[in-house]
This record gives C-alpha cells, structure tokens and sequence, in this order.
C-alpha cells in the first residue's frame, strides 16, 4: 500500500485500487474509509478532487492534533495533517500578548493550535472558502476557544488591504501563489512584525527562498531581514516546502 495522509478516521491514498484498499481497511479498523488523491490541489479553495476506493463514504470527519479537535471536510477544504510539527513549532514561536494574523487559515489549525499552545493576545484567521470557514466557526466552539480567536469569512488580500488592524505576526501556509499577497501582508504588519512565508525551493536553492518577498518590501520601503528557513516537508525529489521566516523592518532602521 502506498503512502496515505490520515485525517481522522479518513486515509487519503497517493496511489491505490480498490482492492488494495479494502485489504488496508482489513489491516486497520481505526480507519472507516480510503480515498485516492487524483491531480493537484486547485482552484481558489485549493481542493483536491478525491476518488473513493472502500469502507463509508465520509467525507466530515473529526481529527485530533496537538491536543485539539478538527471537524474537517476532507474533500471541500484543504487540510494537511503534515503541517502538525509545523503549526507546534511556530507555537514556540508566539510571544506573550501578540496579535497574530493566519491568512487563508483554512478550517482554523493555525489558529486553534497557537490559541491552545501560547499565550497570543489574540488571533484573526481569514479564509475565503465558505466550507472551511463554516467548520472554523464550529471548531472554535468545539475547543471552547472562541474568546481567543476571530474568524473572518474573506478574500486575504482584499481584506488585508482595508482593514485598519496591525499584527505581530503574519502567518501565510500558501506556497504556490503567496507572493502575490505579499504587499497586501506588508500593510497590516506593525514595526517589526514577523511575517512567515511558505514557498517551494529546491535544496540547492534555500537561500533564495526569500526572492519573491523582496520586490514586495522594495516598494513598500521595508526589509526583509530572514531568520531562517525551515523545511516543513517534501514536495518532491529535492524540492521542499519550506517556512521563510523574516522579520519586516522600516528602511530607516536597516
């Protein structure tokens, strides 16, 4: 059986038949059913069309991560549960009393996982597909954290861009296109704010992760002063999904 992502009692297969999935539901009961991814993941919800191979036709499960429950539409939104380390290391991350903005925040992971693991001031999670924000309401409820974070049914850039609020820490989990958001990021980070910047890089090519941010700070007069860059998982051979995480300074102070 090939390797699989496992949201709740969901397997979500790279590769796989129906015969061979049955015999892995067979081998593990914990799991009710098994889909086969079929493409990459896209359109502006970033879903990821699935084929049903055995077991209950599910498609809302409810997952656990980091002490935390997760209702998630396994087809309808996008939610990987390779991002856990992630969302825990960015967590160590978080000063007392920040403001934290996660764009496309998806069914609220980020959010949920630094409202349960620092002691954030508060955090605001924009997300743009319907589906996902629905569960993101739910999942506040769910972890009895809605004090501690807002959800925001919303286009992030559109939103960034019209909003009078300012955060310590922007967070952007979108690798292929979240340049294009950068100078919509720019504008709601206050003086000195972090901004972490997920992108794909080849493993010769990690200290030009940054490139695509630095256009974005140019025109605003800001720069890009880079911490680190983390790999956060594999994409492909030698090319990895990484975290940039740099912090946003006034020209003036470089």
């Amino acid at each position: 059986m090939t390797s699989f992502d496992a949201i709740g009692t969901v397997a979500i297969m790279e590769h796989g038949t129906k015969q061979s999935a049955k015999a892995f539901l067979a081998r593990h009961p914990f799991f009710t059913a098994v889909y086969r991814k079929t493409g990459m993941h896209a359109g502006k919800y970033r879903v990821q069309k699935l084929v049903f191979l055995a077991g209950k036709r599910a498609m809302v499960v409810e997952h656990k991560e980091s002490g935390l429950r997760m209702r998630v539409n396994v087809a309808k939104t996008y939610f990987s549960p390779r991002l856990s380390s992630e969302r825990l290391r960015i967590a160590q991350l978080v000063k007392p009393g920040e403001k934290v903005l996660v764009l496309f925040g998806g069914v609220a992971p980020y959010a949920l996982v630094l409202a349960k693991h620092t002691k954030a001031g508060h955090i605001t999670s924009v997300e743009l597909n319907p589906v996902a924000h629905k569960q993101a309401e739910e999942n506040l409820v769910l972890n009895r954290l809605s004090h501690k974070i807002t959800v925001i049914k919303a286009d992030a850039k559109r939103w960034c861009l019209r909003t009078k609020e300012r955060f310590d820490r922007v967070i952007m989990p979108l690798p292929l296109t979240a340049a294009t958001f950068v100078p919509a990021a720019l504008k709601v980070c206050k003086p000195k704010a972090t901004i972490h910047f997920y992108t794909f890089a080849h493993d010769t090519a990690f200290n030009r992760a940054a490139d695509p941010l630095v256009p974005a700070c140019v025109k605003a007069k800001k720069q890009c002063v880079v911490q680190r860059v983390v790999k956060v998982g594999q994409s492909s051979p030698h090319v990895y999904r990484v975290s940039v995480d740099v912090v946003i300074r006034s020209r003036r102070f470089a």
